[in-house]
């Protein structure tokens, strides 16, 4: 997950928006951060597909990757600062968040314009708020926000799963990440939020829950890791799409000493009486060691009736490249060149894919493995 700091005052639904984007269907499509870690693994994605235009910060910047992907027509840069309040304008086919988006500028620039449009980089309080500003405007277009782990990933096995058992009573989530990954300096963004307690739903009823808490090992993959809970959108969102009375994400570390040093900084109290910008480069250091690259590895259960089916998901390309491939098919479904008739208006979320037992086709096309095989669930103890 990415983040950027927006100081502009433009919060308002009413308030009429400095940007904007215009429909164009012959058009490039508009990655908003598309030259960082992911958004770059994302543009040579879509860049087989589409031609792009990539935009941040910095013009210079995304230069390097233009030119990898051939420079025009194939791809462009122009800068496009979300903390700027300098209106931008283009015409697009569509448009995919690659950075956080605070102020919804990018969503309303969109919207407004009856642009197809996918997210994949917001929290599930920003999410949430995202759903609401964008039903409030009424969009022409799709509005898919596809910011589940690893840019809907996690929601899109879970759909398939469901489909095969006839339905989702519950679905557990367990993620390993690999703490020698390639990652960008935001992409612990997590960090910050594990002072907050979370809702979530569980045997059908609404509950407040601690990060961190109800720690337990799960065996994903290969691996035994040691997890405890985060807060993730596809908890707020599973239970109204797939019906689920329990959904759950939890996360451990490649490195056990890492998993034990957070969770003792979590019975320490730190991450309430840590929280701000003050403590902000210390919380982040605790996991943001990037190295030259790594495995992304998750596993989902999903239980109905009686019966539970786990697939563990790899992508040995890592998680950039994972969550970059969750980007392209939620483009493709907002599209609609998934193979499926065009996505529906308004908001959307990733497990609602008409036809989910192609995404695992589709996965694989991309580079990532995913291995079904009953199980008897995730066993996470307190």
């Amino acid at each position: 997950m990415t983040t950027s700091t927006n100081t502009s005052p433009n919060t308002s639904v009413n308030t009429p928006s400095p940007d904007a984007l215009t429909h164009d269907p012959q058009g490039p499509v508009l990655l908003v951060g598309g030259y960082g870690t992911v958004g770059a693994e994302l543009a040579r994605l879509v860049a087989a597909e589409h031609p792009v235009l990539l935009t941040g910060r910095s013009e210079e910047r995304g230069a390097p990757l233009v030119r990898e992907l051939g420079g025009a027509p194939h791809a462009a840069v122009r800068r496009w600062d979300l903390a700027d309040p300098a209106p931008f304008t283009a015409a697009v086919s569509a448009v995919v968040g690659v950075v956080n988006d605070p102020d919804d500028r990018v969503l309303r620039a969109a919207a407004l314009g009856a642009v197809p449009y996918a997210d994949v980089t917001r929290w599930t309080v920003r999410l949430q708020r995202a759903a609401t500003v964008a039903a409030l405007l009424r969009p022409a277009a799709p509005v898919l926000l596809s910011s589940a782990w690893m840019g809907g990933v996690v929601s899109l096995v879970a759909a398939a799963l469901a489909e095969r058992l006839g339905g989702a009573d519950r679905v557990e989530t367990a993620i390993r990440w690999d703490l020698a990954d390639r990652a960008g300096a935001d992409s612990v963004e997590f960090m910050d939020r594990l002072g907050l307690d979370y809702e979530v739903i569980r045997e059908g009823s609404r509950h407040t829950v601690a990060p961190l808490s109800d720690a337990g090992t799960v065996r994903i993959g290969a691996h035994a890791t040691r997890v405890a809970r985060i807060d993730t959108p596809e908890q707020f969102t599973l239970p109204l799409t797939l019906g689920s009375g329990t959904a759950t994400t939890r996360i451990g570390f490649s490195s056990a000493l890492s998993t034990r040093a957070l969770l003792a900084a979590k019975h320490t109290g730190f991450f309430r009486w840590g929280r701000g910008d003050r403590w902000q480069s210390t919380r982040r250091a605790m996991l943001y060691s990037p190295g030259d690259g790594g495995t992304a590895l998750l596993r989902v259960d999903v239980s109905h009736r009686g019966r539970t089916l786990a697939a563990v998901v790899e992508d040995r390309a890592g998680q950039a490249h994972l969550t970059a491939v969750g980007g392209l098919l939620a483009l493709r479904r907002a599209l609609g060149t998934d193979g499926s008739a065009a996505a529906p208006a308004g908001v959307s979320f990733p497990e609602q894919t008409p036809h989910p037992d192609r995404t695992l086709s589709d996965l694989a096309a991309l580079g990532v493995t995913v291995d079904i095989r009953p199980a008897p669930g995730l066993d996470a103890a307190a």
